[in-house]
Formats: structure tokens, C-alpha cells, sequence
């Protein structure tokens, strides 16, 4: 069934749902292993669907996933014989099953939220999943440090939930969100900051959306 995502205010403080990308076939020995998010000598991971984990540099987890080095957005790391390297919001199964790219598989928080790391224009964003919003959505902090200048975008005002804001439409040249990746998009810059990135419907319009409990999957029609 296709699933209604709704941003309930601004008072999001769940923990950072990671991405988890499904296989295209089945294998009991796979290990699916995605990279929330990187600290100072540390590796925020979610391994075969669980819950993040904060592992450090040299460490090895229960699953059999060593950490080997961090970087400012990306994590290198050995599974089952193999080195890797993670971008955040990315994730890998290692095993022989090919990989689906067209995919993802979000888990929900415990407000039912989703909540994922990804990336605009090759820049490190944190999404939320709202079929209510139109637009992919950006807060003016966000824009900035993406690089985009909303001064050079069509003004506009739109109705939120506090009433009318001023916003710039602009086109994004890439939404990536794991393997799925899609250029030319339209979105909103406000003037106002956001907790994150509402990943609205420029980009769910080319998706087929389907929701089983906790998860959501996400596959790319074009």
C-alpha cells in the first residue's frame, strides 16, 4: 500500500534513521551494512536493519564488520573478507546477490517518521520523508552550505503549517538518496532555517512508494 509520511511540526529529536537498500535476490549469509553518519574516528553504522551503532576506528562488530578508517563524509570497512569504502546515506550487502540500484528500504522511527542521510548537489543532507510537501524543501542554512544562492531563484510564497513563508524556487542538479539518484529537481529554498531536508514530491513522484509496517521501500520508476 502506498504510504502517507506526515512532518508533525518542527520538533523532531528521534535518532538518524539509516538508509537500508534491499538485494535484488536472497542470501543467508549477506550482511547489509549502511553508513548513517562519521565522527571523529568513529562510524555510525546500521547492519542488517538494526539499529545505528557507533563504531570506532579498528573495531570490529558482532556481525563481522571492521571499521578500518573514517573520512569527512565516507567510512572504509572490511565485511566478510572484503574493503569497502561507505559514503554517508550509502550501503552495501556483502555477498555475491547483485545489488538492486533502482531500490531503498527506510525504516521508520518511533514516531513514524523517516528519516535518512543522503545528498543534494554531492553535499551531505539529512532527509525527511513528506508526501505533504510539493517540493523538495531546503532550509536557508542548508542552501548555503550546498553552495545554492536562492537570490538567483524565482520568488514565491507558500502556506506552511506557521502560516505564509517566502520562499525561491530553484532546480537542485542531484538528489541522491543511497543508490537512487536524480538530477534536475525541482525545490524551495525558505528563508527561515529546517532541521532537515523535506524530501517531498519532485523526487516521491518518480518513485513507487510502498509501506509494510516499519518500512517503507522506495523503487525508481524513471
Amino acid at each position: 500500500m502506498r504510504c502517507f509520511a506526515k512532518v508533525v511540526g518542527w520538533r523532531y529529536r528521534g535518532l538518524l534513521v539509516a538508509l537500508c537498500l534491499a538485494t535484488g535476490g536472497t542470501a543467508v549469509e549477506a550482511v547489509d551494512v549502511g553508513l548513517a553518519g562519521v565522527f571523529p574516528g568513529k562510524a555510525l553504522l546500521t547492519i542488517d536493519g538494526g539499529a545505528p551503532q557507533t563504531v570506532a576506528v579498528g573495531t570490529e562488530t558482532s556481525e563481522g564488520v571492521r571499521v578500518l578508517a573514517v573520512d569527512r563524509e565516507t567510512a572504509t570497512i572490511e565485511s566478510e573478507g572484503k574493503k569497502r569504502i561507505l559514503r554517508v546515506g550509502q550501503n552495501v550487502v556483502s555477498s555475491s546477490s547483485a545489488q538492486d540500484s533502482r531500490r531503498a528500504v527506510l525504516t521508520a522511527d518511533g514516531n513514524g517518521h523517516f528519516l535518512t542521510t543522503g545528498n543534494i548537489n554531492g553535499r551531505s543532507v539529512r532527509f525527511l520523508v513528506d508526501t505533504g510537501a510539493t517540493m523538495v524543501s531546503l532550509g536557508a542554512s542548508d542552501a548555503r552550505r550546498i553552495g545554492i544562492d536562492a537570490s538567483k531563484g524565482q520568488p514565491a510564497i507558500v502556506n506552511t503549517a506557521n502560516g505564509q513563508a517566502r520562499v525561491s524556487r530553484v532546480q537542485l542538479n542531484s538528489v541522491r538518496v543511497g543508490e537512487i539518484v536524480l538530477h534536475g529537481i525541482d525545490a524551495l529554498v525558505h528563508q527561515q532555517d529546517m532541521p532537515f531536508v523535506l524530501l517531498g514530491m519532485t523526487f516521491l513522484n518518480r518513485m513507487e512508494m510502498q509501506r509494510d509496517g516499519q518500512t517503507m521501500t522506495l523503487r525508481k520508476r524513471y
